[in-house]
């Protein structure tokens, strides 16, 4: 077996640490790629926030002949107006009241819309 010379040993060590540099970066992604498993729905909720009564609930895809692809299937109201919600692919929700400030669940979402509305009534969002 030949003699491995610093620099031989140098290089073989490099090229070792990129590849599993490599494999760590990617790893990750391709895992995510392979994810079958949708999120769960999260449960109905149904209280008074700050004065105004928020309800969340799942729903079928099309209730109403409204397709709710967004949403993943969930309702949020505010004193009965449906506040628009999508689900990110991260699994955090954002609505179109605080699209920018992503939260954790749907009833989070319904909240911080109730926070940034300050009393004023939620508009009907008008249906493309």
């Amino acid at each position: 077996m030949p003699d491995i010379t610093r620099r031989r040993a140098l290089t073989a060590t490099a090229a070792l640490a990129a590849t599993a540099t490599v494999t760590t970066l990617t790893a990750p992604a391709a895992s995510a790629a392979g994810h079958d498993h949708p999120m769960p729905t999260p449960g109905s909720f149904d209280e008074v926030y700050e004065g105004r009564r928020i309800q969340g609930r799942p729903m079928t895809t099309g209730t109403g002949g409204h397709h709710h692809e967004h949403g993943g299937g969930y309702e949020v109201l505010i004193d009965g107006v449906q506040l628009h919600v999508m689900r990110n692919a991260d699994g955090s929700w954002i609505s179109v009241v605080s699209h920018y400030e992503p939260v954790a669940t749907p009833r989070a979402a319904a909240r911080a819309a109730v926070d940034e509305l300050q009393g004023a009534p939620l508009l009907p969002f008008p249906a493309n």
